[in-house]
Order: structure tokens, then C-alpha cells, then sequence
């Protein structure tokens, strides 16, 4: 092809629209993706609202990205070939020089290369990426839901496997929305006593299909701390909700040495204290995504136990509607372009 489409926003508070741009090449170290699908982030706004340094208009975000390699750049080998189905996620490659890339912890990159910030993300049908970022896609895996593996499956699973819960540990999953819905999946797989919380009563019977042993309704008479004591308290919560009150709320239902770690992005400051963490000498982490590497096995691990996102798919053409409803919160879980 001589052109390929892409879904960009012209500048900061303007709808997405339908461009065509020449096909580009790859470089040397790069491959150029076809794209099949991909994820629509919520962390995708603080890029369409320029709220990152440097970003840089017209935009084209995405960085929940599956497809085909269809072309490598020169001297790009590492065992990638034509027709290798990939995903990257927001780790769209390192600099390999900065003080964390020398030690190995390529994900907090002090230069990190974020699809749709560094580069041309994937809302398009086709996107150069660094083949430091690629992860191979398992065949039983569709691209749709390979997508959302590399960004909200890859945080959440490596998340849990990186926490000092260990099988059988009493372990709680804050939120079961775009994020929380794989947490509980993943912690349930993982052979942990999986605890769900979130808002209502009414979601009780969705967490245990999810897999949840235990259900703890945010907005009932009993403070999340307690309920979460009366089971014994939590090894580690992993919070996936976007809201510092309720993370907050959990922190004192964790067991002694109890590890809270925080995924879900809010600006507001958490309310811990001191004497909180101390006492009984809790831990409180963020936990940033995922190497190329852990996507891989994030899809590896959700093909074995049959784990997959609850997706809504859209074409690209409606890429600027399935944003707004991601935005407003009328996406129930994730929003998936489907592009080819």
C-alpha cells in the first residue's frame, strides 16, 4: 500500500479525524506493525490534553497495540520475521544508556519511549516501533484481546506476580473496571484467596465470576479496613481504582508487613500516616506497566488459564466516539479499535 490511515487529533481539545499519510519506513532497530487492534487507555487523555512534556500535535495516541510485523529495518534481526504477530504496550522501547536501563529496570526508563508520545501510536493501521518493544503474541490469542494485554493485562498481572503475595496468601483487588476485572482474574489464577471491592452490592455476583472468593462492597455499613481484617487482613491490595479515598480506605485492612500496591492513577495525595506504615511495617508501592518481556508472558499466562479482557470493538472510523465514551466513563471495561 501506498498510504495508511490514521486516527489524530489536530490539537488539544479537537475531535479525532481520519487522515491519510505515505507509508513509512522502518529504520535500522525498528519494524513496521500492521495494525489489528488496539486499546483505547485512559491514559490516553493526559497525551490528547498535552498534559505530558514534549507532546507534539497532530497526535496519534495508542499504546495497546497487536498486529503483524510486515516489514523490518535494516540490521533488525533478533528473531523477528514478516508475519510475526506482535503487541507493544506503554513500554514502546528504552534507551539502553540511562542509569535504570544499566540496571536492568528497562520500564522505568528515564527515557521511555511511550507509543503515542515518543512515536505514532496505534490508532492508525500501521505504526513504526523499536523491536526492543515487541512481544510475541500467542496463537490462540485474538488482536483484540492481545491489545489490552499490553497495557492494562501486563499492570495488573505483573503487579500481583512481582508482590510479595505468595499462593493461598488473602490478597484484594480495589476496583473490578478496565483494570480490576483481569486483577481479579489473574490473582484467582495464580492460586491466591482473591478478595473484590468495589461500589454496590450489586456487583457481587460479577467479581465471584471473575473468580473472587470473597466480595467487600465499598459503600456498605462496614468500613473496607474492617471487612478486610474479619478475613484476616490482605497480604497485598493491589488498587486499581482511580481514586485516593477508597486506596486510602484499604490500607488499614492489610496484614502486618501488608504491601499496598498502586496502580490506579489519581492526582490526589493518598491520606496515610506515618504511624500507619510503621506499626505494623506496611509497605506502599507504585507499580508502573511492564517490559516487552513481561507482555509476553501477561499473554502467555491469560492463554494457558483461559483469561481474557471484556472488550467493546469499534473500526477506526469511530475512533473519535469509542474516546469520548472511554472519557466519560460509558465504557464498562475496555474500548478496542479494530482496524484490520
Amino acid at each position: 500500500m501506498s498510504s495508511y490511515r490514521v486516527a489524530q487529533v489536530a490539537a488539544v481539545g479537537e475531535p479525532f479525524e481520519i487522515v491519510e499519510r505515505e507509508v513509512p519506513r522502518p529504520g535500522p532497530g525498528q519494524v513496521r506493525i500492521a495494525v489489528d487492534a488496539c486499546g483505547i487507555c485512559h491514559s490516553d487523555s493526559a497525551f490528547v490534553d498535552a498534559l505530558f512534556p514534549g507532546v507534539r500535535f497532530p497526535l496519534v495516541p495508542g499504546h495497546e497495540i497487536a498486529g503483524r510485523i510486515e516489514e523490518l529495518g535494516e540490521g533488525t534481526q533478533d528473531g523477528w520475521q514478516v508475519g510475526d504477530r506482535v503487541a507493544v504496550g506503554w513500554f514502546g522501547g528504552s534507551c539502553h544508556h540511562c542509569t535504570p536501563c544499566r540496571q536492568g529496570d528497562f520500564v522505568v526508563c528515564e527515557n521511555l519511549k511511550v507509543p503515542g508520545w515518543a512515536y505514532d501510536g496505534g490508532y492508525a493501521e500501521a505504526v513504526i516501533a523499536p523491536a526492543d518493544a515487541l512481544a510475541r503474541i500467542p496463537d490462540t490469542l485474538a488482536a483484540t484481546d492481545a491489545a489490552p494485554m499490553a497495557c492494562a493485562g501486563v499492570t495488573t498481572y505483573n503487579g500481583l506476580r512481582r508482590s510479595s503475595a505468595r499462593p493461598g496468601d488473602l490478597v484484594a483487588v480495589l476496583g473490578i473496571g478496565g483494570l480490576g476485572h483481569l486483577g481479579v482474574q489473574y490473582a484467582a489464577a495464580m492460586g491466591l484467596e482473591t478478595v473484590a471491592i468495589a461500589r454496590g452490592a450489586g456487583k457481587a455476583d460479577f467479581a465471584r465470576q471473575l473468580g473472587a472468593h470473597h466480595y467487600i462492597d465499598s459503600t456498605g455499613d462496614t468500613p473496607v479496613g474492617d471487612a478486610l481484617r474479619s478475613l484476616g487482613g490482605a497480604k497485598v491490595v493491589l488498587a486499581t481504582a482511580a481514586n485516593s479515598a477508597a486506596i486510602t480506605a484499604t490500607v488499614d485492612g492489610l496484614a502486618h508487613r501488608g504491601e499496598l500496591v498502586v496502580i490506579g492513577a489519581d492526582p490526589a495525595p493518598l491520606g496515610i500516616s506515618p504511624t500507619q506504615l510503621l506499626m505494623r511495617g506496611m509497605i506502599v508501592r507504585g507499580h508502573p506497566s511492564g517490559t516487552a518481556q513481561d507482555v509476553q508472558d501477561t499473554m502467555a499466562f491469560s492463554a494457558l488459564h483461559g483469561i481474557r479482557p471484556m472488550v467493546e470493538i469499534v473500526p477506526l472510523e469511530q475512533t473519535d466516539e469509542a474516546y469520548q465514551k472511554m472519557l466519560s466513563g460509558g465504557a464498562r471495561f475496555r474500548m478496542v479499535l479494530a482496524i484490520r
